[in-house]
């Protein structure tokens, strides 16, 4: 097919589709009438409810409606395909990663389903590419279309996982201080209290979710299920530890400022064993280049007298 008659067979495809929006009203969705219902479920699982309406007049052309909803629709499809998880599971990783913390639950979730079908196109459209310009065969090309498909699917996902893994080391180097901080809050007035002076004073990926249990809190919520909530969200075990010792000394008035402080101190000696696990490591990897390196020279010198050894040469 020639370039003039496959843009021909696009434009009429897009002239069709704009028809049958014209014509056709969209089909009436349920969930904007079932999305009440679910507020509170929504709102136990850390997702702030949205009750969002549509209005007509503020959808632009049918056109741009048309391929916004196409392109949207495909990403949705290819990310439940590749992830093979629910939403909630991915929204959850998401938050857990800090990837587009300033949008919308529902906003964040698409931009990411974006990015992935943007990388998938453009690794799979460049490989296939590279083949058709060096000439290669069709299998070849389709072999190279279909790495450039995984590459690119899985390119987002790992930035996810790598994000997740970051902000987990920060939130363990955080802790420790963050630990100390409200070991001496509670002393002086209780938990919400002690809250309150860190998340004023300090800043780092701990006092983001430190502060968005007390946003729960503000918004009705008892501080005992905001803390549990956010050991159920965190991507770090001694934040989650850390958020269920507050939870229980909230609920049972237990002394907090020696579980914080022994908190703070496993956390440190823990700290402590994984760097000196990476430093023996990483001491072992330096050794590899400097024996690949001298073993040849070596075996060299070794070998070199061996023929007048064996043959009695001078």
């Amino acid at each position: 097919m020639s370039l003039a008659a496959f843009l021909a067979a696009g434009a009429c495809a897009a002239a069709a589709a704009l028809a049958v929006r014209l014509v056709v009203p969209p089909t009436p969705r349920l969930a904007a009438r079932v999305r009440p219902y679910t507020a509170a479920a929504r709102s136990a699982l850390g997702i702030p409810p949205e009750v969002t309406v549509a209005r007509r007049g503020d959808l632009g052309s049918s056109l741009a409606v048309v391929a916004r909803d196409l392109v949207r629709g495909l990403a949705g499809r290819l990310g439940r395909v590749i992830d093979r998880v629910g939403d909630e599971v991915l929204l959850l990783r998401l938050r857990q990663a800090g990837v587009d913390a300033d949008l919308p639950v529902v906003g964040r979730l698409q931009a990411y389903r974006l990015r992935q079908l943007r990388q998938a196109v453009t690794w799979t459209a460049l490989l296939a590419g590279v083949g058709l310009v060096t000439g290669q065969g069709a299998a070849t090309v389709l072999l190279l279309a279909g790495l450039g498909l995984g590459y690119g699917v899985s390119r987002e996902r790992a930035r996810v996982d790598k994000a997740i893994s970051d902000r987990r080391l920060r939130m363990q180097v955080e802790l420790y201080t963050v630990n100390q901080l409200l070991a001496m809050s509670v002393r002086v007035g209780g938990v919400v209290q002690a809250l309150q002076r860190v998340v004023a004073r300090g800043q780092g990926a701990v006092v983001d979710e430190l502060s968005e249990v007390l946003n729960a809190h503000r918004g009705g919520r008892r501080i005992a299920a905001a803390l549990e909530q956010a050991a159920v969200t965190t991507p770090e075990p001694h934040a989650a530890r850390t958020y269920r010792l507050l939870s229980r000394g909230v609920e049972y008035g237990t002394d907090l400022a020696e579980a914080l402080r022994d908190l703070s101190e496993e956390i440190r000696s823990e700290r402590v064993e994984a760097l000196k696990r990476t430093a023996t490591k990483r001491r072992a990897a330096m050794l590899v280049p400097i024996i690949g390196v001298l073993a040849p020279v070596m075996l060299l010198f070794v070998a070199a007298p061996l023929p007048s050894i064996v043959f009695g040469g001078r």
